[in-house]
């Protein structure tokens, strides 16, 4: 009696893994069958999280999102370490070999969430967890500049115009330079030090 050959762990994942990439390619198949295809100005049109996108893309970005985006990303990823300290503070059989192992477990757990919880407070002070700041912050300065200047360069900023390129104008003027360009009277400068070249000594 011969003995029969069994599969591999490998091949077993190879298995999972063509098996799952068939039943992706089957649903999307079915659904390529099944589903409407309508599409529409609408359903073509980018998706904002539910906001329908007007104007220009080329527009400044609140960085409310961005700031709240990051703090939200800080306490989410550590929030994820709890997970393992609580599989470690409910061994029963760590906590067999020495007591002192869950206390200072417990130490330790109390002082990582007491940093969590002070750089909550200090951002929740700063105003940063608020969507809109009531009170914007004004920058002030020591310098006094009427605000009428500033009004005034902005015009004049606003109503700058690009000249359009021409060739012939940029060679004309090229060539007016040269023309009109006086001749250097100077003598030229010898050269402050003279360079000497050295024979390999091998040769």
């Amino acid at each position: 009696m011969t003995d029969v050959s069994q599969i591999s762990e490998f091949g077993k994942i190879l298995i999972f893994i063509i098996t799952g990439i068939i039943m992706v390619c089957v649903i999307f198949f079915i659904n390529r069958l099944l589903a409407p295809n309508n599409p529409n100005a609408e359903k073509l049109s980018s998706y904002e999280c539910g906001e329908e996108p007007t104007g220009n893309a080329w527009l400044p970005f609140n960085p409310r999102f961005y700031v709240i985006a990051l703090v939200f990303l800080l306490f989410d990823v550590e929030m994820v370490f709890i997970f393992p300290w609580a599989t470690v503070f409910g061994s029963h059989e760590i906590a067999a070999q020495d007591t002192r192992w869950g206390w200072l477990s417990l130490a330790e757990m109390f002082v990582f969430l007491g940093i969590l919880i002070i750089g909550l407070i200090y951002v929740w002070r700063k105003g940063d967890l608020d969507w809109i700041k009531p009170t914007p912050v004004v920058p002030h300065t020591d310098v006094h500049i009427p605000s009428s200047l500033y009004e005034q360069l902005n015009q004049e900023q606003g109503r700058f115009t690009v000249k359009a390129f021409n060739v012939d104008t940029v060679i004309t003027t090229a060539a007016t330079a040269a023309a009109t360009a006086t001749p250097s009277t100077e003598p030229a400068r010898k050269p402050m030090f003279k360079p000497t070249f050295k024979k390999p000594a091998n040769e």
